[in-house]
């Protein structure tokens, strides 16, 4: 009798340490298909000043990839790479389709703001220090969204 009850009691133990696993990773992936498909308020005003950075490190890259200036290419590469990262964390909020659209929007106003394509002082002065410390945090400037939009 009493080996029975240990059998039932390890065949439960084991059912819930199975249905706990389970459950966080469901609702791991229920959880981001929801956030691309209906973001907040704070994840939208979040993913605006992502892709503002994407659009800088783009706009940044390929102005350094056009100076034909090969010892610069490991920064250009870099900066290329930063935008890929703001690219792929705004996906984490919206989806595909509305990223893409908001960073070629952003992109264009980027670019009509520049006096030329080889001047971009007003573009580092805005974006360099703030889009490094935001894909650095991330989770801390979503946490200011939250907050300001409560």
């Amino acid at each position: 009798m009493l080996n029975v009850a240990i059998q039932k009691l390890n065949s439960s133990r084991i059912l819930t340490r199975k249905s706990l696993i389970a459950v966080p990773v469901g609702l791991l992936l229920s959880t981001s298909v929801m956030a691309t498909s209906n973001p907040s308020e704070a994840e939208v005003a979040f993913n605006n000043e992502v892709l503002e950075c994407a659009s800088y490190y783009q706009i940044s890259s390929s102005a350094i990839a056009n100076m034909n200036a090969p010892q610069m290419q490991a920064v250009g590469d870099r900066l290329l790479n930063s935008s890929k990262q703001a690219v792929s964390l705004a996906q984490q909020y919206q989806s595909k389709e509305d990223v893409e659209s908001k960073l070629s929007e952003i992109k264009e106003k980027q670019l009509a703001s520049l006096p030329n394509s080889k001047s971009l002082g007003s573009l580092m002065g805005k974006y360099k220090v703030s889009c490094k410390t935001l894909l650095a945090a991330p989770q801390k400037r979503l946490d200011y969204w939250i907050m300001a939009t409560m």
